[in-house]
């Protein structure tokens, strides 16, 4: 085939296309695959913050809410199913607590019940962002755990009933070092407080929303499902999310398109330059009656054999070097996975890349006269 030939003849200035593509593809396939080990991470470590929503009884004081931490009075624990069911609530990790203060071994302690599970409206399983704690056990707080000589193990009787001390949770520096954490189930039955809860936490993602705050809309949801109940969100730790995640979405959406037009204006001359060796060959095709478009069809082949081997090597090495570094980049999760799919979307893209970056050299090297470009001869 002639385009082979032209090839073999040019080979030095063929492999630099070669590079420009493998260059460009290795650069986007690389960072597609860390912008979407960014947004794990971005995700982990923004859930870190904790759940920033609340949804409380109506009835709830919130002077004395704010003062105690929890809400005095309580709702049912059916709340929370409502909520999945009707897929009302931008919101995920939906978990049932239920709050008691009182005083134990002569100190002010948090009984704090929590669910087993966490409840997604979407129906996605997603990792827990709390512990779970099994039935006739006790997660206690650090002061708590500190002040009465607590220790992992331990059997501990609380209104009157025996828990083992499952574990001593680390210093917070809140109000939750003075908690002792049960299953809900356990502190439901230890209280009377069958079927009820204090309050539903959850994790709100503002994505949703247009703006960067959608309590309204949560509000009128929720007046909607559930009229006795309110939500309250702490929004420094809900806008702070979603700006961070916002922030990486432009920051790659920024970058790339920059990357690919220096790739593109690569291409593009390393093309130009092998058009303007090869004029007075082109002129004498075109003298030997080439027509128009099988000359072009030499170059835009060329040009989509190039795409094809910068596709599967860049595909390869842009893979490699982001296994390689990625976990050493977003080391809290360091997930960085091989995304196979991009190879097919290298293949298919690079070649009509690499023919479109190559097109004004083309439509320049056709349009002139053949005996323009043979008079030197």
């Amino acid at each position: 085939m002639l385009f082979l030939k032209e090839i073999a003849y040019r080979f030095g200035n063929f492999l630099l296309g070669v590079l420009a593509m493998v260059a460009a593809v290795t650069v986007v396939v690389f960072f597609v695959i860390m912008a979407k080990a960014s947004r794990n991470e971005t995700r982990i470590l923004t859930r870190e913050m904790g759940f920033n929503l609340r949804i409380i009884p109506d009835s709830t004081t919130m002077n004395r809410f704010w003062v105690q931490g929890y809400s005095d009075r309580t709702m049912p624990e059916e709340y929370v199913n409502i909520l999945v069911k009707k897929k009302a609530i931008y919101s995920a990790h939906l978990t049932a607590t239920l709050h008691q203060r009182i005083q134990w071994n002569g100190l002010d302690v948090i009984l704090t019940g929590i669910s087993p599970d966490e409840l997604n409206p979407k129906g996605k399983k997603r990792s827990k962002m709390i512990f779970a704690i099994p039935p006739g056990k006790v997660y206690v707080g650090y002061e708590s755990a500190r002040s009465t000589g607590i220790r992992q193990g331990d059997t501990l009787e609380i209104l009157g009933r025996p828990f083992v001390a499952e574990r001593t949770l680390s210093e917070t520096g809140s109000e939750d070092d003075i908690r002792i954490y049960f299953d809900l189930k356990d502190l439901q039955h230890l209280l009377h407080k069958e079927g009820v809860i204090s309050e539903i936490m959850a994790l709100n993602c503002l994505c949703s929303a247009e703006g960067d705050d959608p309590l309204n809309d949560l509000r009128r949801q929720l007046e909607a499902d559930l009229p006795d109940a309110k939500v309250i969100m702490n929004r420094t730790i809900a806008v702070a999310r979603e700006r961070q995640r916002k922030m990486m979405d432009k920051y790659f959406a920024v970058l790339l398109p920059v990357l690919l037009i220096i790739a593109a204006v690569w291409v593009g001359t390393v093309s130009m330059f092998n058009v303007l060796q090869r004029m007075k060959e082109v002129g004498i095709l075109r003298a030997l009656g080439f027509r128009d478009l099988r000359v072009a069809g030499i170059f835009f082949a060329r040009a989509a054999l190039m795409g094809m081997m910068g596709a599967v090597i860049g595909y390869c090495l842009g893979t490699w070097l982001a296994l390689r570094y990625g976990p050493l980049v977003f080391k809290v999760t360091a997930v960085v996975k091989a995304l196979p799919s991009l190879l097919g979307w290298s293949l298919l893209l690079a070649p009509l890349f690499a023919i479109i970056a190559s097109a004004i050299p083309v439509v320049y090297a056709v349009a002139e006269q053949p005996g323009e470009m043979l008079k030197e001869e």
